[in-house]
């Protein structure tokens, strides 16, 4: 009798001990490491990575708080970044799943010549084509956002780009295997590496030019390095966009408890991904103005003349879908599910505003 009621003495005392445990689980603090590889004066920075963390810092009360490292702070190169978050050296990143070539095949169908026009919209496409065509496609992490930026530009030092041709044997840097690719067909050398490294490659002649957006123009110097500027008019296109991953380990969102979670997903997911997308856009306004006050000449390819780029750069596509099928795949479906999904998500997206 006397060891029952110890034992219940014991348990009543274990589970009034246990009730302020319970509660502070229920208001438990986390940091997170945040990590990427743009520099901090960027509009991708600033407007978009610092604005996300600051509203699930506000949504969460405070109680997730960032530690926030672009530039690749905590050490490694971009290419490694996707693997940070993977592994658990970081908790969150942003990067390009196009730096690992091939690690990602079916994302790539974004990357493709002329598939998109508006970022917020195609950021939307994609998000709803990882969740309904590649499910498996980032099973690694817990992903938070999917977008694109808007339309590429082709910078280059010493020559305008107007036609095609005109790119022939010039050494354009692209961002990843599919718009490397792209840059070949269309006659000129491609160079893959990473962003960070476009101000070094363009000062010591490794290139002669670069095809990125304009709103990351400025946070590496492109408008002080380069002369002229080739951007197409919308009407017939966007000569190409690259897709990005916001990425967060799996062990540490399982970590987190429900309230938590909850704010995490709140601030994941196809509107996350659209505004990504659609602030990234934005800043084009801001980066082209850049060029422009320092006199660079700017060229817009006409619709028609973009039809000799679509049909030169034509054989990506091809060669894509050939790919996939290779890869046990429905190459064809992915492409035409990719471009049904840009069109449906385009009729209820705002067109982007006018550049300045």
């Amino acid at each position: 009798m006397i060891q029952r009621r110890t034992l219940l003495k014991s348990g009543a005392a274990a589970a009034a001990l246990g009730a302020p445990g319970l509660s502070a689980l229920a208001q438990q603090t986390v940091t997170l490491k945040f990590h990427t590889f743009m520099a901090p004066q960027s509009n991708v920075w600033l407007n978009m990575h610092k604005a996300w963390m600051d509203k699930v810092t506000k949504d969460s009360g405070g109680r997730i708080k960032f530690e926030a490292y672009p530039a690749m702070q905590l050490g490694g190169t971009p290419v490694q970044l996707f693997d940070q978050a993977k592994d658990g050296v970081v908790d969150i990143v942003w990067t390009l799943p196009g730096n690992t070539a091939g690690r990602f095949p079916r994302v790539e169908v974004f990357e493709l010549p002329f598939m998109m026009n508006n970022a917020e919209a195609t950021s939307k496409a994609y998000w709803e084509y990882v969740q309904t065509m590649a499910p498996d496609e980032f099973k690694d992490v817990q992903v938070i956002a999917l977008q694109v930026h808007g339309p590429g530009v082709i910078h280059t030092k010493a020559k305008q780009v107007k036609t095609a041709d005109d790119l022939k044997g010039m050494k354009v840097r692209g961002p990843t295997r599919q718009i490397t690719k792209m840059l070949g067909y269309l006659g000129a050398t491609p160079v893959g590496m990473p962003l960070p490294s476009i101000p070094d490659a363009l000062s010591k002649g490794t290139i002669d030019g670069a095809v990125i957006p304009w709103e990351v123009v400025p946070s590496v110097k492109v408008q002080e390095l380069t002369k002229f500027h080739a951007e197409f008019d919308p009407a017939g296109g966007a000569l190409y966009t690259t897709t990005f991953v916001m990425a967060m380990n799996k062990a540490k969102y399982n970590s987190l408890p429900p309230d938590l979670k909850k704010v995490i997903d709140d601030n994941s997911g196809m509107a996350t991904s659209g505004w990504l997308g659609k602030v990234q856009q934005e800043g084009d306004v801001a980066g082209r103005k850049t060029a422009v006050e320092r006199n660079n000449t700017i060229y817009t390819i006409p619709a028609a003349d973009a039809q000799e780029f679509r049909r030169k750069a034509r054989l990506v596509e091809v060669e894509w879908v050939e790919d996939m099928n290779k890869r046990g795949y429905d190459g064809k479906k992915l492409l035409e599910g990719a471009k049904a999904l840009i069109e449906k998500h385009g009729k209820t997206t705002a067109t982007p505003a006018k550049k300045g």
